[in-house]
C-alpha cells in the first residue's frame, strides 16, 4: 500500500506515539520535515493518507508552506482521502475547509479532561472510551468548525476540541504525546509558557504520575486512530 504522509514543523512535535501505532499495524508510512526544508508535495497520488503534526506558528501565518499544506488537504477531502490533524494540524484542517482560526479565550496548557458531544458522530467514534478522559493540551488558538463538520470533542476551556469531516479527524488537543516529548516541549517553549491559571499548570502538575497519564493516551489515541484508520485504501 502507499504510505502514509507525516508533516512535521518542528523537530519537537514530531509523529510520537501515532509513529509507533502505525508500525504496530505494519502500517508504511514516510515523514516529510517541513521545518528542514523538505518540499510538501504538489498533490497527494503518491500516498494513502495525510497526517499533519502540531507546532508554534499560527495557521493563519503568510508562509508558502501552510499555503501549500491548505492546498493538498482541499485534494485530499476531495478524493475522500483520510486527514488527521493535532493542533496546528487540526487548525490547517479547518481552515483549508472553510474554518477561522482565532485566539482562545484563554490557553490551554498541561492534562484536562475532554468529552464527547450530543450527536451520532460523538457516538460512533467514542463509544469505546468513557464519557470524559483527561488527554493533554498546548494551545492558545482555537478552531471553528467547517460547513458540513460534526462537532466531536470538547473541553471546559475550548468548545471546539475535535470534529470529523468526511475521512477527516481534527484535533486541537494531543493525543500523540510521550513521555520525552513533554519534557522536551518544557525545554522548548519554557520561555514562551503564559503563567500558571485554571487552564495553565505548572511543570509540577503537568509532569506528576506522568507514566500513568500518558499510559491511558495511549489507550485514548488507539481508539481514535484505528477509527480514523478504517477510511484508509489499502
Amino acid at each position: 500500500m502507499k504510505p502514509i504522509i507525516i508533516f512535521r514543523h518542528i523537530a519537537c512535535e514530531g509523529p510520537g506515539y501515532l509513529g509507533d501505532y502505525l508500525i504496530s499495524k505494519d502500517i508504511p508510512f514516510q515523514t516529510v520535515c517541513v521545518d528542514q526544508g523538505e518540499e510538501v508535495p504538489e498533490n497527494p497520488s503518491a500516498c494513502s493518507g495525510l497526517v499533519f503534526m502540531g507546532g508554534p506558528m499560527s495557521a493563519n501565518d503568510p508562509v508558502s508552506w501552510i499555503e501549500k499544506e491548505l492546498r493538498l488537504i482541499r485534494m485530499a477531502h476531495q478524493e475522500n482521502m483520510p486527514v488527521l490533524g493535532h493542533c496546528l494540524g487540526g487548525q490547517l484542517i479547518s481552515r483549508a475547509l472553510g474554518g477561522k482560526i482565532t485566539s482562545n479565550p484563554v490557553s490551554e496548557l498541561g492534562w484536562h479532561p475532554v468529552s464527547g458531544h450530543e450527536n451520532a458522530c460523538s457516538k460512533d467514534w467514542l463509544k469505546d472510551l468513557p464519557e470524559q478522559f483527561e488527554v493533554f493540551h498546548w494551545h492558545g488558538e482555537t478552531f471553528s468548525l467547517p460547513e458540513g463538520a460534526a462537532p466531536l470533542l470538547q473541553s471546559k476551556f475550548c468548545k471546539n476540541q475535535a470534529f470529523v469531516i468526511g475521512n477527516s479527524l481534527a484535533l486541537q488537543c494531543h493525543v500523540e504525546m510521550k513521555i520525552n516529548m513533554i519534557q522536551e516541549w518544557f525545554e522548548f517553549y519554557e520561555n514562551e509558557m503564559p503563567e500558571s491559571s485554571s487552564s495553565v499548570q505548572t511543570r509540577e502538575q503537568m509532569l506528576e504520575n506522568l507514566q500513568e497519564r500518558i499510559h491511558r493516551l495511549k489507550t485514548i489515541a488507539d481508539v481514535l486512530y484505528t477509527k480514523w484508520l478504517e477510511g484508509l485504501d489499502r
